[in-house]
């Protein structure tokens, strides 16, 4: 059932046709074409006036993996006609014209990725390819494309009611650290000047806020929604919160932030200067109190004391994305107050069903078949998932670098086996199916349940780790149900193989002491190679990244190398390693380059750390602080980070020091670090000079 959080809003099924004023004088239905690009093919579906305007980043790909055929079918599911404006033309209004004003409102998006990431390397580079646009080309959307969007919305059409979402929107909810410009930004809802900023995956969120516009709720009136965002001016109109900490540099008492159970800001008098120990502990809040956190003023003078409490604020931001437990938060932000409402409740297994099984095209717009500038057609991202299955959302492993938790939350969203056979038999009659599911996964593929029993009760804990270096003892692993739907899809008639391509945690395997699943994954869903992520090989490192002990990878690697050889199998282990994260100097690459000689392996891709919005690795490259640990005089942790291009490339070159470019770098890294006498190590003598 689609959940509202509100008594006196009824409740209604999820995807059960919704009762539309009776102004709104066409019928609805649901259709297997393409949702409406242009007005006439919206007029010939006899509407006059779209009740949603959809506005993306991305090419509009009728497929569930793109949101705007994702919500847009979602909506006209639920009674509510959407046409789709895909990568306008953002210099001029006209563009954001085509279906005229919407009865309801503009929905807007920047894509599938934050436009920054999209349009830009992990060095600041422009990036030749946009795989989300039409034939690959860059240049299809604009930088920040959220507040590029809403402006040109704005010149069209003034008081139209403005929403925003998607990933851009959501890792960019509150005061954020922006890579591109090196500073600390304030809300992108304030940046955008929209009404309203749905943050997750929006489902709930979406089908609540469409119903209220359309009993005639204004648009800035809509404050009680889950997974919702709203802004004020108003200090009376807040919710009854906890008093902020000024900006002062922060310590903690006897304890460290990882072991608080709940870390908040406490009004106190300690001065900038003087440092004075003080706790940081809600203690015996009521549920519905909200927490006030630091101004952004506070938080954005990049001074150390700011960085510090930027770091603290982060730190109860990721405490509070939990559905159960989560509290609402508050930032103040100049002269007005960012309210995050907490997150939406996840999709039970049959909301999820319903979703995925829409009828979506599984196509791009004809539109695309038309040659791009670059004479290719198409839109390349589709080749990704044409042929996959999505079985899970929501990630209980809390990578540092990854922002997923952030958006998705910890807790697990899974799809039935039924419901994800029922896609793959009408996967199968594509007329180019070649037999081969590429995945069945998610964020992390072998996560069907929560971490834990707990979870579902008292949702995801605030204060430890599911996974990392020191896992939960209470985490229940188990992959009988994922590998009942494994064995189901591989059994089906024109079905060759099954894929994993989103990646397994390798210690979660281990942590399952029934080797069933991986005796089979080696044996039935492994193709030559199986890739898998263990990072880095620093235990340190590995601490900051929040990922599992070296020794880990290595007992998995022994494992995975034992089954191939009694399955007769050659089969290879393509780790993936970041290069430049928190915590890592040249020495730590070192340590990885060593690893890498000894193991005989040198990988051809090495990921260089990109500081995204929204992850707890940026937060640290920013703020060069761990907000998880103290040390004994009460301050944050101190992290190591490596600023600047240079050093990032002498790492990347350590870590594939195999290649002939490289070697200079490589000779520079060792030189810096005092190991030239590892030069030995890497090359034979003729390098050496």
């Amino acid at each position: 059932m689609f959940l509202t959080y509100n008594h006196y809003i009824k409740k209604k099924p999820f995807l059960e046709v919704v009762a539309l004023p009776q102004k709104i004088l066409y019928s609805v239905t649901m259709s297997s074409e393409f949702l409406p690009v242009t007005l006439k093919e919206l007029n010939e579906r006899g509407i006059t006036q779209p009740d949603f305007v959809f506005v993306s980043g991305d090419a509009y790909v009728d497929h569930a993996s793109f949101a705007a055929a994702l919500l847009g079918r979602l909506l006209e599911a639920n009674g509510y006609s959407v046409g789709i404006i895909a990568q306008p033309d953002w210099h001029s209004p006209k563009p954001f014209t085509v279906f005229g004003r919407p009865r309801l409102a503009f929905l807007v998006s920047a894509g599938a990725m934050d436009s920054m990431v999209s349009n830009y390397t992990a060095n600041n580079k422009p990036r030749s390819e946009d795989a989300y646009a039409h034939g690959g080309v860059a240049g299809h959307r604009p930088d920040r494309a959220l507040v590029q969007y809403t402006a040109r919305i704005r010149e069209a059409y003034k008081g139209v009611p403005v929403i925003i979402g998607g990933i851009e929107a959501s890792l960019r909810r509150c005061a954020h650290y922006d890579y591109w410009s090196n500073t600390v930004k304030r809300s992108v809802l304030l940046d955008s000047k929209a009404d309203l900023l749905i943050y997750g995956m929006g489902e709930h969120a979406i089908l609540e806020i469409a119903q209220k516009l359309a009993e005639g709720i204004p648009v800035r009136q809509i404050r009680d929604v889950r997974g919702t965002c709203w802004y004020t001016g108003k200090k009376d109109e807040l919710p009854p919160y906890v008093e902020p900490l000024e900006e002062q540099t922060l310590a903690v008492e006897n304890c460290s932030a990882r072991e608080i159970p709940e870390a908040t800001f406490i009004a106190a008098n300690a001065g900038k200067e003087e440092l004075k120990s003080m706790p940081i502990i809600a203690a015996g809040l009521p549920q519905n109190t909200a927490i006030m956190l630091p101004p952004f003023a506070a938080v954005s003078k990049n001074t150390s004391s700011s960085k510090e409490l930027f770091a603290l604020s982060y730190i109860v931001q990721e405490q509070n994305t939990d559905a159960i437990n989560g509290r609402t938060l508050i930032e103040p932000s100049e002269s007005r107050y960012v309210v995050q409402n907490p997150a939406s409740l996840p999709l039970t297994t049959k909301e999820f069903d319903a979703l995925y099984e829409l009828p979506f095209t599984r196509r791009w717009h004809p539109m695309y078949d038309v040659p791009a500038e670059n004479k290719k057609t198409g839109v390349p991202a589709l080749a990704e998932v044409k042929f996959s299955l999505t079985s899970c959302r929501g990630c209980f492993g809390a990578c540092s670098f990854c922002a997923i938790t952030f958006h998705q939350g910890r807790r697990i969203q899974a799809r039935s086996g039924d419901s994800l056979v029922r896609e793959a038999r009408t996967m199968t009659e594509d007329a180019d199916f070649k037999g081969y599911i590429h995945d069945v996964g998610g964020p992390t593929a072998n996560f069907r349940h929560d971490a834990c029993d707990l979870q579902k009760k008292n949702g995801a804990c605030k204060n430890r780790d599911c996974l990392g270096t020191n896992p939960c003892k209470n985490v229940k692993a188990d992959h009988t149900e994922y590998l009942d739907i494994l064995r189901r899809l591989k059994s089906l008639p024109k079905v060759k193989k099954v894929f994993i391509r989103s990646g397994i945690r390798f210690d979660y395997l281990l942590m399952d002491k029934n080797r069933e699943f991986f005796y089979e994954l080696c044996r039935d869903h492994v193709s030559g190679q199986l890739k898998v992520a263990p990072e880095h090989v620093d235990d340190g490192v590995l601490r900051l990244m929040r990922k599992s002990t070296h020794s880990v990878y290595e007992e998995f690697s022994r494992e995975y190398a034992k089954i191939n050889s009694e399955l007769n199998k050659k089969q290879y282990l393509v780790p993936y390693y970041i290069a430049g994260h928190p915590g890592a100097g040249l020495n730590e690459a070192i340590e990885v380059a060593l690893y890498l000689k000894k193991t005989g392996f040198v990988p051809d891709q090495v990921q260089d750390f990109y500081p995204t919005p929204g992850s707890l690795a940026t937060c640290m490259y920013y703020t060069g602080f761990n907000p998880h640990e103290t040390t004994p005089d009460g301050h944050l942790e101190r992290v190591y980070v490596a600023r600047g291009g240079h050093e990032r490339r002498l790492q990347r070159a350590l870590l594939q020091f195999n290649r002939s470019e490289n070697i200079p770098l490589v000779k520079e890294a060792l030189r810096t670090a005092g190991r030239e006498d590892l030069l030995s190590v890497f090359y034979p003598r003729s390098f050496r000079r």
